[in-house]
């Protein structure tokens, strides 16, 4: 038996020695129940988990809304769909890179950040992921506000009567959006488990719902001949103008869990299962459920003279009986996909500040508050900013991020870690002060070759293309500045530190 080692390897993952576990929960400004790494019993999740955690959070109204938008911008529904599927194959391949790690060693984003920008400028990458979870929280909460107004306003007459104008939008809008909010944030206190029930409910019956609305569409258009008919409105130069943006859009969309993936992959039992599960769910389930959401966009056109991209403002067309049962499953699939993807990284940074005192339930709440100051009513007021500004915006700020845990894990340290040294305030990944100056630096290049794009006219395609080239930038400065940093640990360390099965 290796006597000094901290860590032992059984099969893919890599856990802590009880002894080595034993000293590092004694760091209590490192170390609690969430952020700790997972136990050799805990690593106990399926292949299929992964798909069919990745299917109930792309069968959402934020993804149907996404291709619905790309629709009233001007493209013909196999436009729309190929840019989904594109950005959505790309994106993956980020989230696989990333994934890797928190199958083998167990471990949640924000302790992995510690890798790359230090055990305190960690907060730096899982603040900002936090920031952009906290953004989509509200918008799906602004969401599933709307659809309970819409089933409060057919069902009580004295809810329309609460008619007086706040700001764009009438009072009993916004008691909607605050109820519902409500309920989001309370099952998001009951943590991760909650999560995974409520995914296995809200899958298929949003599937069942999405064949019924599609075949209503088909129905009312006449058929999908006609549904799908509407020519292209952009062609030539226009159409890659926005083509491009478009497909950033749709890696934007994931980019946040192209950070955060370690939050689920660090309960995988084998690195092959979570890459299947995950590719054969996560792209299809997106090109399915957008072109329901194009076909149906189109259908509105057609029936309607309108493209109506938001399912809520669709489903007020019916009676009273649809509307209700429409409403309950719009409500359905926002409260999951908030608390299945919006919930859990955000919660984890804000335990990572104060390990000691916040816990996921305190996360959550700090979550759920944090969505109100980024008001998400303005985010969707119309597709244009929600596509360009929202998804385009953040992608970039995200896509740095995304290339320098690429390169770290897979370039620099070549997936060698000394696990109870994330957990050591002053050990090897404290670098300065507990800041690793190099990733700062790199975040700065990867940002700033996107924002050349939006000075210069020549090369907008840089800043069009966002979060590619903010990930190339990140990535390749982030390799180029990391070469033989002492932190970086051979293999033979590697070996000395690390026992196996037989031994």
């Amino acid at each position: 038996m290796n006597t000094t080692a901290t860590q032992l390897r059984v099969g893919d993952v890599v856990v802590l020695t009880d002894a080595a576990h034993k000293e590092a929960e004694q760091n209590h400004s490192m170390w609690n129940e969430d952020l700790r790494p997972c136990t050799l019993a805990e690593h106990s999740w399926p292949g299929s988990k992964f798909a069919s955690l990745w299917i109930g959070m792309c069968l959402c109204i934020p993804t149907y809304t996404l291709a619905g938008s790309m629709i009233s911008i001007g493209m013909n529904w196999w436009e729309a769909v190929l840019a989904i599927f594109l950005g959505s194959v790309v994106v993956l391949s980020a989230i696989l890179f990333v994934a890797h790690a928190g199958t083998k060693y167990g471990i949640p984003y924000p302790v992995f950040a510690r890798l790359w920008f230090g055990t305190r400028g960690a907060h730096i990458p899982a603040l900002a992921r936090a920031l952009i979870a906290a953004g989509w929280f509200g918008i799906n909460s602004w969401f599933g506000g709307q659809a309970l107004d819409a089933i409060l306003s057919t069902v009580l007459p004295a809810w329309r009567g609460l008619d007086a104008q706040w700001g764009h939008y009438q009072q009993h809008t916004w008691l909607a959006f605050a109820l519902f909010w409500l309920l989001n944030v309370a099952i998001a206190m009951r943590g991760a488990q909650a999560i995974g029930r409520l995914a296995q409910i809200a899958a298929p019956t949003v599937g069942i719902a999405a064949i019924a609305l599609l075949a209503w569409a088909a129905h009312a258009a006449g058929g999908f001949g006609p549904m799908l008919a509407a020519p292209a409105k952009i062609h030539g130069g226009q159409f890659w103008i926005q083509f491009l943006p478009s497909v950033v859009g749709v890696i934007g969309f994931w980019a946040t869990l192209a950070l955060n993936i370690p939050d689920y992959t660090r309960y995988a039992r084998t690195q092959r299962g979570q890459m299947l599960g995950q590719v054969l769910s996560m792209p299809l389930a997106m090109a399915l459920f957008s072109f329901l959401g194009i076909a149906v966009t189109s259908a509105t056109v057609k029936i309607f003279g309108t493209a109506m991209w938001n399912p809520v403002d669709l489903i007020e067309k019916f009676p009273l009986a649809v509307i209700v049962i429409a409403g309950v499953i719009v409500i359905l699939s926002s409260v999951t996909i908030n608390v299945g993807a919006n919930v859990m990284a955000p919660a984890r940074a804000f335990e990572n500040l104060w390990p000691r005192y916040i816990n996921f339930a305190i996360g959550a709440v700090l979550t759920g508050l944090l969505s109100l100051v980024l008001q998400p009513w303005r985010v969707l007021e119309t597709s244009q900013t929600y596509v360009f500004l929202w998804l385009g915006t953040y992608g970039l700020m995200l896509g740095a991020f995304d290339g320098i845990a690429i390169a770290d894990y897979w370039l620099v340290r070549k997936r060698r870690l000394d696990l109870a040294q994330l957990y050591t305030p002053r050990g090897v990944y404290g670098y300065a002060g507990g800041f690793n100056l190099r990733a700062v630096g790199a975040l700065v290049a990867g940002w700033g070759i996107a924002l050349i794009g939006f000075f210069v006219t020549p090369v907008h395609f840089l800043w069009s293309g966002g979060w590619i080239f903010s990930l190339l930038g990140g990535l390749l400065a982030y390799w180029l500045l990391m070469r033989g940093d002492r932190s970086v640990i051979t293999e033979e360390q590697f070996d000395a530190i690390t026992a196996t099965e037989a031994d």
